[in-house]
């Protein structure tokens, strides 16, 4: 019921989504696009309409009719501002006029002091805006925003409903049972559900952008499952191996017995032998994979915990969006699959396949025998060519990256089918200025007269601005500088530079830091320069990201090393976790490069290349990866850890957890990528490339960086892996969170298991001597 309940609430959160939040709060860009939509009016129509016709002219008095009748009529309650063609006389007028004259757009200011109430007020005049005779067409920010919002979350949508019949295919694959794969599907739709009602909760303290919800159901289904999947694994493992000590055959013996008394006996002794072994064998899978999917849940979040040091609204909901669905995902595995797990016990093989190998069989089957077991001591038996071989490919997926330009999100990200990016390159396309976009420049300071209000022509410009905005105007490649606003409640004047370069060029870039260097002063009273625009606030984010990049590093690196040391008891370790992860980010970022802003996968994936790559989404994908990353390396180095605490071999340890884990890593990985595939067919740009990014991340860390590169870097540091300064050890003693070997040592033999009323607490592992022949390994709980 409470699911049920957290369902429909989280459902909620779908109209609580907000656009934007891209930009840093304290730039001098944000602080210009505030004072233009507070005080002087945005040079970013609300809404532009778009006007066309093949047989009339924009000098046609049957077209200036139609327009003109069509816009005076819109309700003053819900538009503020309207500029036509005809609002203007001469030159300024052309600007509004296509090349040949059969169209036109009209600029639409919307009331409204946010985007929630713009969009409501747009959707109350937009049928009003058709006008006779005419093809009408709609643009702007808030048609481009709705537009952006409701197709990223119809993408999402989509990618996992593709995503939900091949992943439990494979899990049926991979398990060999309808009720084991059923299980992580029902844990993936609760995580889904569980993020979602928390996203919804953090709606009332910040605003949340729709990409949060790709990584609530990201990370809600691929972590659920990857969870699932090692919790599952360990039990089944576990409960086959206490069965097999005890005798005790899968299936209902009990049917053998003819007689309805000895069937009723028979099934109560057999449950009554089975209840220990069960307990057993989920105390073991808890206090085992449990614990590491603790640790792994608390050091993804750790990671998603950096994006919170971003002042970027887009980064900070993420952030938290991640941290909650990972957090919910962790309780889904520990909690209510052990719950199912107990209830269902040996039942959890129901609608066994035909190729699941039956217990006898894969007990008799060599341990040593097993791909990765041989992978791992091939791996360390010649480590310096497969670590060669890993760096080299690794290194040439990196280089794109060097040549990395970082671009802002515009209409391109949208397919072209859109109607708003359509209503967006025609005007760029046919109107004389359609690709230019202005840097606006805001004067302020006690000295600008308050009473100043040029509301006509002939009103004197005080002489100091004039001779800024003539400064202005004189700057290489500018064409144009005027004032465009003016506020006498705020004292301050906005001037538009129109400039000849394209908004991200690197000489609209130059242009923006040679207007920022200028000064102005009265009566020996300097003021106040704000510089915003496009160009500015793409300028503004990076400058932001690059100073908060170097303190989300230090913050996920120091974090995930004091974890990892928890865990593993070691100082090396952790670093060489840390190396792995960074590696493994630096070639997706490569094959990001290479794909999107080079434009490789364009064709495949049908998208427009912009010739950069978005800034923000690079960042996302960084928390995100170094999370997954660490979570198999935590899982990888957890089995190895305890092989070595019974071994202190180290080749026989990498081997041995390789053969336990490598399979299952792999299995998780593949089904992270079926989860994460789907979004590579999204319609959204940056959804495909965040999609594409993570994909080949996961790839590079299961195939080459946990199979090959880490057993060949532990084969070369060997005992020093395990490396702890005396004087940590004491204080990892008291921080200890390691797993606890449920493995019973070589030449001794298990104890038959004590039921719950006889074992006191806390329980504990135990074992007695036994002759040459070890016994089967078997925890005793």
């Amino acid at each position: 019921m409470t699911t049920v309940i957290a369902g429909v609430w989280g459902l909620g959160v779908f109209a609580k989504f907000k656009e934007g939040g891209f930009e840093d709060p304290d730039a001098s860009s944000t602080l210009v696009a505030k004072l233009g939509a507070t005080y002087f009016g945005s040079t970013n129509p609300d809404v532009l309409v778009l006007y066309s016709s093949d047989t009339m002219t924009v000098d046609d008095p049957r077209y200036e009719a139609s327009v003109i009748t069509t816009i005076a009529r819109l309700p003053k309650a819900n538009v503020e501002e309207i500029i036509s063609y005809w609002s203007f006389d001469g030159k300024a007028a052309e600007t509004f006029a296509s090349h040949d004259r059969h169209k036109t757009f009209v600029a639409v200011k919307l009331r409204g002091k946010d985007g929630a109430t713009k969009t409501e007020n747009y959707h109350l005049v937009k049928e009003r805006l058709a006008a006779p005779g005419l093809t009408v067409q709609y643009g702007g920010s808030v048609p481009l925003g709705e537009e952006f919002g409701q197709q990223v979350v119809t993408d999402i949508v989509r990618a996992e409903m593709i995503t939900a019949l091949p992943l439990f295919i494979l899990l049926m694959i991979l398990f060999g049972a309808f009720t084991a794969s059923l299980l992580p599907m029902v844990i993936a739709i609760f995580s889904t559900i569980g993020g979602l009602a928390v996203l919804h909760v953090v709606t009332y303290a910040a605003d949340v952008t729709s990409f949060a919800l790709e990584v609530v159901t990201m990370m809600g289904v691929g972590l659920s499952i990857d969870y699932s999947l090692f919790i599952i694994s360990r039990f089944r493992e576990e409960l086959e191996r206490g069965m097999s000590a005890h005798g005790l055959p899968q299936g209902k013996p009990w049917k053998r017995e003819r007689d309805k008394a000895a069937r009723k006996a028979a099934k109560k002794a057999y449950k009554t032998d089975l209840k220990p072994v069960r307990q057993s064998a989920l105390s073991a899978t808890m206090a085992t994979a449990g614990r590491t999917i603790i640790v792994s849940g608390v050091t993804v979040s750790a990671a998603l915990a950096g994006l919170l040091l971003f002042p970027q609204m887009f980064l900070r909901t993420i952030g938290l969006a991640g941290i909650a669905t990972v957090m919910v995902a962790v309780f889904g595995a520990t909690v209510l699959l052990p719950t199912l797990l107990a209830l269902l016990g040996p039942r959890v093989e129901i609608g066994r396949m035909p190729w699941r190998r039956p217990t006898a069989k894969r007990a008799q089957r060599d341990p040593e025998s097993g791909f990765w077991y041989r992978l791992g001591h091939s791996v360390m038996k010649h480590p310096l060519p497969y670590f060669t071989v890993v760096i080299v490919i690794l290194g040439v997926m990196f280089v794109p990256f060097l040549n990395v330009q970082f671009g802002s999100v515009d209409a391109r990200v949208l397919p072209k089918s859109s109607p708003t990016r359509h209503v967006v390159e025609t005007v760029k396309q046919e109107f004389p200025n359609g690709s230019a976009e202005p840097i606006d420049v805001v004067v302020s300071g006690d000295l600008i007269p308050r009473d100043w209000t040029p509301a006509k022509k002939d009103d004197p410009i005080p002489p100091y601005l004039e001779e800024f905005r003539q400064r202005l105007g004189k700057l290489p490649g500018v064409t144009e500088a005027q004032f465009t606003g003016y506020s006498g409640s705020y004292g301050g004047v906005r001037i538009s530079v129109t400039h000849k370069y394209d908004p991200m060029d690197q000489n609209a870039q130059d242009l923006v830091t040679k207007i920022r260097e200028m000064s102005l002063s009265k009566d020996g009273y300097p003021m106040h320069i704000d510089v915003g625009g496009s160009t500015a606030a793409q300028m503004d984010l990076m400058s932001s990201l690059m100073r908060t990049l170097p303190k989300m590093a230090l913050f996920v690196g120091v974090a995930t090393f004091i974890l990892l040391f928890m865990f593993f008891g070691s100082i090396v370790l952790p670093l060489k976790a840390i190396v792995m992860n960074v590696l493994s980010i630096g070639a997706s970022f490569g094959a990001i490069v290479w794909g999107f802003q080079y434009g490789h996968l364009a064709g495949v994936l049908n998208f427009t290349p912009t010739g950069g790559v978005e800034a923000t989404s690079m960042i996302l994908i960084l928390a995100v990866v170094f999370g997954l990353s660490m979570d198999y390396e935590v899982f990888l180095l957890s089995r190895i850890r305890e092989e070595w605490d019974l071994t202190h071999d180290n080749r026989k340890a990498v081997a041995s957890g390789m053969q336990h884990t490598g399979g299952i890593i792999t299995s998780a990985a593949l089904l992270f990528l079926v989860v994460i595939g789907a979004f590579g067919m999204a319609s959204i740009t940056i959804v495909k490339l965040i999609g594409v990014g993570m994909f080949v991340a996961v790839v590079v860390d299961a195939v080459l960086v946990r199979s090959l590169l880490v057993p060949a870097t532990m084969r070369f540091m060997g005992a020093a892996n395990w490396w702890l300064p005396p004087f940590l050890a004491g204080l990892h003693a008291r921080l200890d969170l390691r797993e606890h070997t449920a493995m019973v040592p070589a030449g001794a033999t298990a104890r038959p298991p004590r039921l719950p009323d006889e074992q006191p607490f806390p329980y504990a592992l135990h074992w007695e001597e036994a002759g040459p022949e070890p016994a089967p390994s078997l925890i005793h709980i």
